[in-house]
């Protein structure tokens, strides 16, 4: 039994005890997220009133049934679409003439032709040729996609011009996509955005959520390919800004980037773009302390109620660092593989990383534990 609530109250769930198969459980005690290889036994089931929080109670699922009919109705309704979402299956993703399934983590490789990005800024930049020969290595290591950039989003980092960005992306997505290679472009501008397409993109990755350019929206929609949208405090030039959050911050972290992630969705199903075509990335490292990222990390599976795949982006990340004596960003693989095995845990659909090769036996190891714990009966 839960305390009352407030029908205007804020309300989220989390998965929480995980069980490596349901098989030998009683019916109803383990409910399954998504359509891969994660079950789970409870939800952890909190409200908040503004940025307090009020209640937080895990809920067994054999009595989440029981325990939202105690809810008043616009809490109890939105208890039960963030379970459903929670369990729904993920569609696969339709590119050009390659579909991504999401009943298994997937990677997807990080191709920067820029000169300032914070790990592998000016690898690449002078050479396409030299560029997409690093995007076929990646693929052929296991890499599901490409992602490449032609604008870094590090702190402070400078604006590009959008003819510039298109100048550095577009001979390199050519070249890989008339090759069969999957592409994603990231990028927060609708012209680039529109460019890449053309070259044989097949998925956007913004890192504004579609809200930095105001034509996105409407590019995107007329598009019909898949969009991540990722959280940062900033639509602005600079994506770190925590100036709009005001002096509380963010408050619980986990909520607040829900919250966002969750208008987005909205805006753009309301702008035509079909929630088939949405995946969303909770914005590790953008504009947030190395205690709200690690809560991120921590509170991952919250975001399985967006009912849409999940990308998680921590390789070589700031936190790692920060956690192991300064490491700089060359000296961060151990971290970046515990991030992602730790993601594809909490039941990421895909990891985005530098380092390919390893990410890939990682998740393959992931894999098979879960093999193997679903048919250990």
């Amino acid at each position: 039994m839960i305390a009352p609530l407030p029908a205007h109250a804020r309300l989220y769930l989390r998965p929480v005890w995980f069980v490596p198969s349901p098989i030998g459980l009683p019916d109803g005690s383990a409910a399954r997220m998504g359509n891969g290889l994660i079950w789970f036994q409870g939800y952890e089931l909190s409200a908040f009133d503004g940025q307090r929080r009020i209640a937080r109670q895990i809920v067994p699922v054999a009595e989440f049934e029981a325990t939202v009919a105690t809810l008043p109705d616009p809490l109890a309704g939105r208890a039960q679409r963030l379970a459903a979402a929670i369990s729904a299956p993920r569609a696969p993703l339709a590119l050009r003439d390659r579909t991504i399934r999401f009943d298994s983590p997937q990677v997807m490789a990080i191709l920067n032709v820029t000169p300032d990005s914070f790990s592998d800024g000016g690898q690449h930049m002078a050479d396409p040729h030299a560029a997409a020969d690093a995007g076929f290595a990646m693929a052929a290591a296991g890499a599901a996609l490409i992602d490449v950039g032609g604008e870094s989003t590090r702190p402070k980092a400078d604006k590009v011009w959008e003819g510039d960005e298109i100048a550095r992306v577009v001979p390199v997505i050519e070249k890989l996509a008339a090759a069969g290679v999957p592409v994603s472009i990231d990028t927060r501008k609708a012209a680039v955005m529109e460019a890449a397409l053309a070259a044989g993109a097949a998925i956007v990755n913004d890192v504004s959520a579609l809200a930095h350019d105001p034509r996105s929206l409407e590019v995107m929609a007329r598009a019909d390919c898949p969009i991540v949208l990722m959280h940062a405090p900033s639509a602005g030039d600079d994506p770190h800004d925590r100036a709009a959050l005001g002096p509380e911050g963010y408050g619980d972290v986990v909520a607040a980037v829900f919250d966002h992630l969750e208008s987005r969705i909205a805006a753009c199903l309301a702008a035509g773009i079909a929630r088939e075509r949405l995946i969303v990335d909770p914005g590790l490292g953008f504009g947030k302390t190395l205690a709200e990222n690690l809560a991120l990390v921590n509170g991952l599976a919250t975001f399985q109620g967006l009912g849409v795949p999940l990308l998680f982006a921590g390789s070589r990340k700031r936190l790692i660092g920060a956690l192991s004596n300064e490491a700089p960003a060359a000296d961060r693989l151990g971290g970046s593989i515990a991030l992602a095995f730790r993601a594809a845990q909490q039941g990421a659909q895909m990891v985005r990383v530098h380092d390919v090769k390893e990410s890939v036996q990682a998740l393959h190891l992931w894999r098979g534990l879960a093999d193997a714990g679903l048919s250990a009966v």
